[in-house]
């Protein structure tokens, strides 16, 4: 297949306002006559589907949630960046540009990245004309933070509950359409698989998550803004529930997933407690703007934090990286921290964490301003932990949290299948090899508001005067006898070991070999072993209850089931990819200082994975990154 990124010409400043200038519109008049499937209504999804609505087009969403509210947006909590300068400390477009790519080691579109950082300002006017409660300073302006991999203050925040606000103010927005009667809304209804025909999407086939009825909606196109995949790891920051059954049931129908072994591991999660956990909990990034990370200078300490005496403890990321210090990229910060509890510096119960320590902050900064910052974090680490971060130093640990591969898109977020979009994380588009803190938000909304009302019409306006097909042609009752017969497989298997056994087990082996260091001996392993768990699940899951009503379990089982092939295509991305970029890092390919080593003359590309049929070896396309505007060198932040 022949990629066609579809990027502008021009100067990079000029090609987002030449292309939006260029492609067809579609009148006021006539948005009423198209009809828009929105997947999910996270930040990406509701500001779409609000955004569309406003706009005049018809527009149907769906979420597995009770309300559109519970999206896993809801959780980012540090802030969101943009390139507003407020501090007067040298921030621009592209400053924000370069760091992004800078701190996506190279391994991204610049025309892409470019466009983020220009309508970052925009979303800040919009959330606050919303009435998102950013923080602010004493004369008024929003408030900044610092964020890791920039040495500018560019993260505005409500908070240590920013995604939720942003959330909140892109939910009202989308409630003001379903009450107007442009958005339709399906809660509690998960999608189950795309409809494509004449090699375009047309729908989509979902179930009632309450009734297990499974029914096919038409539209004239589908957008997919369902998030990211980290729960492959089974132990991640993401909701239990988050998934990635809908771009994985679109990748089996021709979209290519790009870039699927680029995951994050954030470095300031609390650290996992005993076997049986569920999932991690996200400490903000923000907290490292005033906390001081550290462990203890000699191997096997054990006495408590306070008394270990400062001569004695090793403040690894100042030590080591003094220009950044405690606000490196999330992949530095990450890889450092296993280091050292590698070598049995680790702290707390299970020898896994590291400190993040408040307690020269408070001295100089007072209680109150501190508890002002990170109250809610406090708060929530405490009821976590039972230990409080005011009186001694929180423990802190890497754990999975976001995925930078996702499905491959054009300029105009389009996937391979025309008529089919994706957008936030959901797609591979902005962060390329690791995600800058507080730009996830970013691109949910450039996403959701700006980018994509703007480029879908130059689709929908090829079908004007033309409906939707109908949900009685072949082409549905096809996928609905499909994802009837996926049920009623899982149902049928009734074994002997649980859905959560399985995924447990899954992710050990995905954790192990395609974490936080990867190499060609474990990744073997791993693409040995997921294939026998899959054939093991398929054999002896079980799964109580049945279809045709409310089932978490089912819900499970399917999911899972995706996540066997997702993992297995992560894991045989990054053998390909011989080389260490960003949070990919293969042991194999490593600096003097053991830094991550690229190799941009032979993996300077977006690895776009194609699906040839069960059993059958993906198939690989290569987009060639260009670089005009910056200059590919390593990565550093000494």
């Amino acid at each position: 297949m022949q990629l066609d990124a579809k990027i502008p010409e021009g100067p990079l400043a000029e090609k987002w306002d030449a292309h939006r200038f260029s492609i067809p519109l579609v009148a006021p008049s006539n948005r009423r006559k198209f009809e828009v499937i929105v997947v999910g209504t996270g930040l990406a999804g509701a500001g779409a589907a609000a955004t569309m609505g406003e706009l005049g087009y018809r527009v149907k969403t769906f979420t597995y949630h009770d309300s559109n509210r519970r999206a896993h947006s809801i959780a980012a909590q540090g802030g969101i960046n943009a390139s507003k300068n407020y501090r007067n400390d040298g921030d621009s477009d592209y400053r924000l540009f370069y760091d992004t790519i800078k701190g996506g080691d190279y391994r991204s579109r610049e025309a892409n990245t470019y466009r983020l950082a220009q309508v970052s300002g925009e979303i800040i006017d919009q959330a606050t004309a919303q009435g998102v409660p950013f923080g602010r300073e004493y004369g008024g302006l929003l408030g900044n933070r610092s964020f890791g991999g920039a040495q500018v203050s560019r993260t505005f925040y409500a908070r240590g509950q920013t995604g939720q606000q942003l959330l909140l103010g892109a939910y009202q927005a989308l409630a003001r359409q379903i009450k107007a009667g442009s958005v339709k809304a399906y809660n509690r209804c998960e999608m189950l698989d795309i409809v494509v025909d004449d090699g375009r999407a047309v729908g989509v086939v979902v179930r009632d998550m309450l009734t297990g009825e499974i029914s096919s909606h038409s539209a004239h196109a589908v957008v997919l803004a369902t998030g990211g995949y980290s729960n492959a790891y089974f132990l991640s920051t993401n909701a239990k529930a988050s998934n990635a059954t809908a771009i994985w049931r679109a990748h089996r129908k021709g979209a290519l997933f790009a870039n699927p072994c680029f995951t994050q591991i954030h470095p300031t999660c609390i650290p996992q407690a005993d076997e049986f956990q569920s999932k991690l909990t996200l400490m903000s990034e923000s907290l490292r703007n005033d906390g001081r990370i550290w462990i203890p200078s000699e191997i096997g300490e054990t006495r408590p934090a306070g008394d270990i005496p400062d001569d004695q403890r090793d403040y690894y990321l100042e030590r080591r990286y003094p220009a950044f210090g405690n606000l490196v990229p999330r992949d530095v910060a990450s890889r450092a921290a296993k280091k050292e509890v590698d070598a049995d510096k680790g702290v707390g119960p299970m020898r896994n964490g590291v400190y993040l320590d408040f307690a020269d902050a408070i001295g100089r900064l007072g209680r109150d301003t501190i508890e002002a910052r990170y109250g809610n974090l406090f708060e929530m680490y405490e009821r976590i932990t039972d230990e409080d971060p005011y009186e001694v130093p929180m423990r802190i640990y890497p754990a999975p949290h976001y995925t930078m591969g996702g499905l491959w898109v054009d300029y105009d977020l389009m996937t391979t299948i025309p008529g089919l979009y994706s957008i936030g994380e959901a797609n591979f588009s902005d962060h390329g090899a690791n995600r800058l803190g507080a730009s996830a938000l970013m691109q949910g909304l450039a996403d959701g508001y700006f980018i994509l009302p703007n480029t879908i019409a130059a689709y929908l306006s090829q079908y004007l005067g033309t409906d939707p097909i109908s949900t009685s042609e072949l082409a549905f009752t096809r996928v609905e006898a499909d994802v009837a017969g996926r049920t009623e497989r899982l149902l049928g298997v009734n074994g002997s070991r649980t859905v959560d056994w399985f995924h447990r087990e899954l992710g050990k082996i995905v954790w192990e070999h395609c974490g936080m260091a990867r190499s060609a001996e474990g990744l073997t392993k791993a693409l040995a072993e997921i294939p026998a768990l899959k054939e093991e699940f398929f054999a002896d899951v079980r799964i109580v209850g049945d279809g045709d009503s409310l089932n978490q379990t089912l819900e499970k089982a399917g999911r899972v089931a995706d996540y066997f092939d997702l993992a297995e295509l992560m894991c045989r991305d990054a053998l390909h990819r011989e080389e260490s970029s960003g949070g990919h890092f293969r042991v194999e390919h490593v600096t003097e200082d053991g830094e991550a080593k690229r190799n941009d003359e032979d993996f300077r590309f977006v690895s776009a994975w194609g699906f040839e049929g069960d059993g059958s070896e993906p198939s690989l396309t290569k987009e060639n990154l260009e670089f005009e505007n910056v200059e590919l060198k390593t990565r550093s932040y000494k």
